[in-house]
C-alpha cells in the first residue's frame, strides 16, 4: 500500500517542498528503509516513528517499510519530518483516516511516547509554504505563535501524536490566530541611558548621527573613557523594527535555533557582541549545516566590536564584503547559501596597545612600532567601510560629580524616530530605508551640493587623503541634514560629517 504526505527541507532560509512517500509491503523480515539523502537525524526517525506509533495505542505494520523523500537530490536535514513519515504510516495501515492531507503539510520532531516537540526553521518554511499555495500547516504548538506571524494560511498547532490523528479522522481543530505584529514599546528607565553618560558631548552626538542614518562608528579612546558604556546605551535609542525587519530577524534566529517560543518573533533590534577570539565561522556563518552567524543574527541591529584590534586580522577583514552588500555568501562542501547581514557595526579601541597614547594625564610607554602594529589590524579598506570615526576622551573630575542628569535616551530617541521618518519618506519607493544603504543613484538625487559645499569636499578629499568611498561623507552628512530638519545639506551639516572622517589614525 502506497500512501503521501506532505512536509519541507530548510535550505537557508528558504523552504523546500518535500513529499514523504510510504510503501509498505509484505516480506520474509520486517525493515524500515528510508531514501532520500536523509541526514543522521532523518535516518534515526525510524525509531522514534516506531515507538511514537505504539505508544500512542495504534498498530505499527511489522512489515517492509520503505520511505522516500522527494526531490531525492536534495539532503533532508532535522527531526521535523518524523511526522509527515508517521503519518503517512498510519495512513496505509488505519482506514478510519478519513481525510485528505494534499494540502497539508506537517512538520514536527516525534518523542517516544507520542508527544510532538517543536523544531527550528518553522517561520522561513511557513512562508516558503504560503508562496507555494499550500492552505494549513500542521506544527508542533509551541511554533505556532512563531508560524502565526504569516497571514492567509491556517496554522493548527498540534501537541501529540493522538491529536493529529484525531484531526485525519475528520476532528476540527481550531486555528491559532494570526499574531498582529505590534512592536515591543522600548522601556523609559534603561540601565543604559544617555543620561548616566557623563559629559562626552561629542560622541554621544556622533552615536546620535550614526543611530539616526544606520551609520558604522568607531569610538578610539584611552581605558575608562566611556566607548563601552556608550555603545550598550544604543538600544535605548535604536528606532523599533517595521513588521517586515521583525519577520527577517525572526527567521534567522528561527533558523539558528536561537528564537524564544515564548514570544515567537524578535521584537527588538538584536545588540550581537562576541568576544574577541570569535572565528571566522562563528561570526560569517557555516558548520555543518551552514547555519548563520553572529552577523547574520545582528541583521537590522548592532553588531558590537569591543576591543577591535584584538579580533585576528582574518576576522576583520571577513567584514569588508557584508558591510559593503548587506548580505553574506556561506560557501561549504555541502553547498552555498545567503544570509542577510544588513547591521549597523559599532567598534572600539585604544589608541596605542597600553591606551595611553594621547593621554593629557597619563604617559605612553608603547614604541612607535608597537602603536603602528596594533592599529595596522585594522585595514584601511576596512576603516573606509566606517562612517563615523570619534575621538572619546577621558572625563574630567568635575563633570563626574556635578549634580543633575544629562539628556535622556528617551529625548534623543525621539530626534532619532524623526530622522528615521524622515528618511522612510524619502526611500519610500526605493526599496532602502536609511540614508546609509544610498547607493550613487541616490547619493545624486538626494545629496545635491552648492558650490561652496561642492568646493569643500574637494578640499577635504585632497587633504585627508581619502579614497573613492567618501561618498560615506555625503551619507552622513545627509543625516545630519535629518536631524537639523533641512531640506538641502548645508556647508555646517558637510563640516561636521568630515569631521568625523578626520580622525588622525597614525602615530604622529
Amino acid at each position: 500500500m502506497l500512501s503521501k504526505t506532505k512536509s519541507y527541507a530548510l535550505y537557508g532560509l528558504n523552504g523546500i517542498e518535500v513529499v514523504v512517500e510510504v510503501d509498505i509491503s509484505t516480506g520474509d523480515m520486517p525493515r524500515f528503509d528510508i531514501g532520500g539523502l536523509p541526514d543522521a537525524a532523518v535516518k534515526e526517525s525510524k525509531e522514534r516513528v516506531r515507538s511514537a506509533i505504539k505508544n500512542s495505542g495504534f498498530d505499527y505494520p511489522n512489515k517492509i517499510i520503505t520511505v522516500n523523500l522527494a526531490p531525492a537530490d536534495i539532503k533532508k536535514e532535522g527531526a521535523h519530518l518524523d511526522l509527515p513519515i508517521a503519518v503517512a504510516i498510519l495512513k496505509c495501515t488505519e482506514p478510519s483516516l478519513i481525510r485528505d492531507v494534499v494540502d497539508t503539510v506537517f512538520l514536527g520532531e516525534l518523542s517516544l511516547e507520542g508527544t510532538i516537540r517543536p523544531i527550528h526553521g518553522v517561520l522561513p518554511i511557513v512562508l516558503s509554504a504560503k508562496k507555494a499555495g499550500v492552505r494549513r500547516v500542521v506544527l508542533p504548538y509551541e511554533n505556532a505563535k512563531e508560524a502565526a506571524l504569516v497571514n492567509g494560511i491556517t496554522i493548527l498547532g498540534v501537541s501529540s501524536l493522538k491529536e493529529v490523528v484525531g484531526f485525519l479522522k475528520g476532528e476540527e481543530i481550531t486555528p491559532y490566530p494570526f499574531t498582529e505584529y505590534a512592536p515591543l514599546r522600548l522601556r523609559e528607565d534603561y540601565d543604559n541611558d544617555l543620561k548616566y553618560v557623563k559629559g562626552q558631548f561629542a560622541a554621544k552626538r556622533a552615536i546620535e548621527v550614526a543611530v539616526s542614518g544606520g551609520h558604522n562608528v568607531l569610538m578610539v579612546g584611552s581605558p575608562g573613557s566611556g566607548k563601552t558604556m556608550i555603545a550598550k546605551c544604543i538600544p535605548s535609542i535604536i528606532p523599533d523594527m517595521t513588521f517586515e525587519e521583525a519577520i527577517e530577524s525572526t527567521a534567522i534566529h528561527s533558523v539558528a535555533g536561537i528564537l524564544d517560543s515564548k514570544d515567537g518573533v524578535v521584537y527588538k533590534r538584536p545588540f550581537v557582541t562576541p568576544h574577541h577570539t570569535a572565528t571566522n565561522v562563528s561570526l560569517i556563518g557555516g558548520g555543518s549545516a551552514i547555519k548563520p552567524g553572529l552577523i547574520s543574527l545582528a541583521h537590522n541591529g548592532v553588531l558590537y566590536l569591543d576591543e577591535m584590534p584584538e579580533y585576528s586580522r582574518s576576522t576583520l577583514e571577513s567584514l569588508r564584503q557584508p558591510l559593503e552588500d548587506g548580505v553574506v555568501t556561506v560557501s561549504r562542501a555541502k553547498g552555498s547559501v545567503k544570509y542577510p547581514a544588513d547591521f549597523m557595526l559599532v567598534a572600539s579601541m585604544n589608541p596605542c596597545p597600553c591606551g595611553n597614547y594621547g593621554s593629557e594625564t597619563q604617559e605612553c610607554k608603547c614604541s612607535d612600532s608597537a602603536i603602528r602594529k596594533y592599529r595596522s589590524k585594522i585595514s584601511g579598506p576596512l576603516l573606509d567601510r566606517i562612517d563615523i570615526q570619534i575621538q572619546v576622551d577621558g572625563v574630567n573630575y568635575d563633570d563626574l560629580v556635578k549634580d543633575g542628569e544629562e539628556e535622556p535616551s528617551v529625548a534623543v530617541r525621539k530626534r532619532v524616530n524623526k530622522a528615521r521618518a524622515i528618511q522612510r519618506e524619502r526611500f519610500i519607493d526605493d526599496g532602502i530605508l536609511t540614508n546609509s544603504q544610498m547607493s550613487e543613484k541616490h547619493l545624486a538625487k538626494y545629496c545635491v551640493l552648492s558650490k561652496d559645499c561642492e568646493e569643500l569636499l574637494r578640499k577635504s578629499f585632497i587633504s585627508l587623503g581619502l579614497s573613492a568611498r567618501a561618498s560615506r561623507i555625503l551619507k552622513v552628512a545627509r543625516t545630519i541634514a535629518d536631524l537639523d530638519y533641512s531640506e538641502n545639506i548645508e556647508k555646517k551639516h558637510l563640516l561636521e560629517a568630515i569631521g568625523y572622517r578626520s580622525f588622525d589614525f597614525e602615530k604622529e
